[in-house]
């Protein structure tokens, strides 16, 4: 009987077991966010109905999902020592996860519906994500992109640096989360293509961190 209870207790679900996992979570999503850099097709409209456009988009939505699972853990393991400013960063990288997440899904499963019967609404769009411009109006979607962006930048950088402070987790993790989100100011200044490659630090600093928070009950 003794035997048993102690397995039973062992196998409990614990909230610093849950938040230790989400570090697994944050990995993944780190990993799939340099490796969708890598394999996604150019924004143009014959993109669209293809293969790779589908597996980029899939695996873009399942980024997001990790991600805001796995900066939930990131937040909730530092959350008395980051202070307002952990708690800002937090927010505003949530939103920018729950964005990409949303027009992600626009992407994936309704702008191939519509390629044929109405291409300049697809043209339109991807032009947002681009950054070429919408010659329609696309109503409260335009500024999807530029508050998606702004969302990205001061939410990285803001979480990198309260993480830095906080030190609980990997400062090394959170100096390049903060760089990565500043290197997105680069993708402005070169071709969308090259411009991805600036999402790669962000991608390292968001795994080195869940690793980070894996690690820690080891060490």
């Amino acid at each position: 009987m003794t035997a048993n209870r102690t397995t039973a207790g062992s196998n409990k679900i614990t909230a610093p077991g849950l938040i230790r996992w989400s570090g697994v979570a944050a990995m993944l999503a780190g990993i799939l966010f340099i490796v969708i850099q890598m394999i996604h097709p150019a924004d143009v409209l014959s993109s669209v109905s293809t293969d790779a456009w589908a597996i980029a988009h899939y695996l873009t939505i399942l980024m997001s999902l990790l991600a805001l699972i796995g900066i939930t853990g990131i937040y909730a393991r530092q959350a008395g020592e980051a202070g307002w400013l952990g708690l800002a960063g937090y927010l505003l990288f949530s939103l920018e996860f729950a964005l990409l997440m949303a027009l992600t899904f626009i992407e994936a499963f309704i702008l191939p519906l519509l390629t044929t019967d109405a291409p300049k609404i697809v043209e339109g769009f991807l032009g947002l994500s681009s950054g070429a411009g919408s010659e329609i109006d696309l109503g409260a979607l335009a500024a999807a992109g530029p508050v998606s962006a702004v969302a990205y930048l001061l939410g990285g950088l803001l979480f990198g640096i309260a993480t830095f402070r906080a030190g609980i987790l990997s400062r090394g993790a959170a100096g390049l989360l903060a760089f990565g989100a500043v290197a997105s100011l680069a993708a402005a200044l070169l071709p969308h293509e090259l411009g991805r490659l600036a999402a790669v630090p962000m991608g390292l600093g968001l795994a080195w961190m869940g690793f980070s928070l894996w690690m820690e009950k080891r060490r």
